[in-house]
């Protein structure tokens, strides 16, 4: 299994992969693959992960900024994530997850900020802030990694893409 950044070769697979983890998820309203590739389109795509097995795609994780009402940079989105369903639960999204946070590290960045099952993003550092707020869904949900500096406070803006 290698992770590396997309080419533009890999753009058809990652909307495979990305519309078959998202078809049967209950949270899911079928937008993925749009958001991806408006998030390329705009150019709001920081970092675009795939992960190969062998000669196709099986994972996928994209990272775009956010900005926060408090003025801070830095900040970024973690999503979506997807692994081909009949390849989840074996630590593909883990290791997606460990590198997509590695890089941003290595690019920089503040934090990253999600939405996703708190109890299955913990592993990875990711907690939910009262401080920290994005309106919709239930708010610990919405959750947090600072990687250097402080956590900000405020409302939370996703790219574009994100409607």
């Amino acid at each position: 299994m290698a992770i590396r950044p997309e080419e533009p070769r890999d753009h058809a697979a990652i909307g495979v992969v990305t519309q078959a983890a998202f078809a049967d998820a209950p949270h899911s309203d079928g937008s993925e693959v749009r958001i991806i590739e408006r998030l390329r389109a705009d150019g709001d795509l920081a970092l675009s992960l795939v992960a190969e097995d062998c000669d196709r795609i099986v994972g996928h994780v994209a990272i775009s900024p956010v900005e926060i009402s408090d003025g801070s940079v830095g900040w970024y989105g973690l999503g979506p994530i997807a692994v081909l369903p009949s390849l989840q639960r074996q630590k593909i999204g883990s290791r997606l997850m460990q590198r997509a946070i590695a890089d941003m590290r290595m690019q920089g960045a503040r934090g990253l900020v999600l939405l996703g099952d708190p109890v299955y993003y913990a592993r990875f550092g990711f907690e939910h802030d009262p401080a920290l707020r994005y309106p919709g869904p239930p708010p610990e949900y919405f959750q947090r990694l600072v990687v250097a500096g402080d956590a900000p406070s405020g409302d939370v803006r996703y790219a574009r893409a994100f409607g």
